[in-house]
């Protein structure tokens, strides 16, 4: 008879042929000087990674990519769960409500983020109407001010996807058994009370979802900011994924923009292994 994973043997060459052979040959590169034409290239060992703790620009960038995973984490999921909340009620429009709060999560993010560019262009719609409502020292440049371009790419990514952590959360919401409620209902326990005992300890693994997959998003963000920002204005919007597409295809330098790659994919690893650790052990204490 023959073994059961002999039937995951092809599953599994193609794999490593189109994942893990690129990605070895690719850290192998991290540690060259290859400029990702000429196939003459030299061994430097560590020196990609040297450059980068001596390089400004990629210490920024990597700072810019942990405040923005964790901001959008943070706003992202608190106004899912507020949404989720809102919406796991006997309301009639309860239906429709959630259509339209998950509906901007369904449009491709590059369209997404051109839309916005437009609308808080300096001439766009967010001026126009602040301009309208007699609030025109409101006015800004959102997309071009340093202080604010990153916050802008938080809004950006939060209005979008607010409404998917919604769904994950209002799927946890709707598991818990109605019963549950009306017992607390009748020993007296107050809103907020009925929340943080009962209902988020229930919750604990939508918490561990929703919140995986928006830290890991947004370490690896790079459409969004790219479209809406290109990194600018100067750098102060960069993120490590922008800055390897920038070393890489801007100025030829494939060794360092690989070796940029695999620090991110050495952050998003540990992130994910730490975040992982401390959401099950929690899951595990709720349960």
């Amino acid at each position: 008879m023959t073994p059961p994973w002999w039937f995951a043997v092809p599953a599994m060459l193609l794999f490593a042929f189109v994942v893990l052979v690129p990605s070895v040959r690719g850290v192998y590169y991290a540690f060259t000087d290859w400029d990702g034409l000429d196939p003459e290239f030299s061994f430097v060992g560590l020196s990609n990674f040297a450059d980068m703790l001596d390089d400004p620009t990629a210490l920024q960038a990597i700072w810019h990519t942990v405040l923005l995973a964790a901001a959008i984490t943070v706003i992202q999921n608190g106004i899912g769960l507020l949404l989720a909340l809102g919406v796991n009620t006997l309301i009639k429009s309860r239906n429709v409500l959630r259509v339209l709060l998950f509906a901007p999560a369904v449009v491709t993010p590059i369209v997404t983020a051109y839309l916005w560019r437009n609308l808080l262009g300096p001439e766009g719609a967010v001026n126009s109407l602040l301009g309208a409502a007699g609030l025109s020292s409101w006015q800004q440049d959102w997309l071009g001010d340093p202080q604010l371009a990153l916050w802008m790419i938080v809004v950006v990514i939060v209005w979008q996807f607010a409404g998917y952590s919604m769904v994950i959360f209002l799927a946890g919401l709707q598991s818990i058994p109605r019963e549950i409620y009306e017992a607390a209902a009748l020993d007296g326990t107050g809103a907020f009370r009925r929340f943080w005992s009962i209902v988020r300890p229930l919750l604990a693994p939508a918490i561990t979802v929703n919140l995986m997959l928006s830290i890991i998003g947004g370490i690896k963000l790079f459409d969004q900011v790219y479209a809406l920002t290109g990194g600018g204005p100067g750098h102060a919007t960069d993120t490590i994924s922008t800055l390897i597409y920038k070393n890489a295809f801007t100025l030829g330098e494939f060794g360092y923009s690989i070796a940029l790659a695999v620090v991110l994919t050495a952050i998003v690893a540990v992130v994910s292994a730490g975040q992982y650790a401390v959401l099950s052990r929690n899951e595990r204490a709720a349960s």
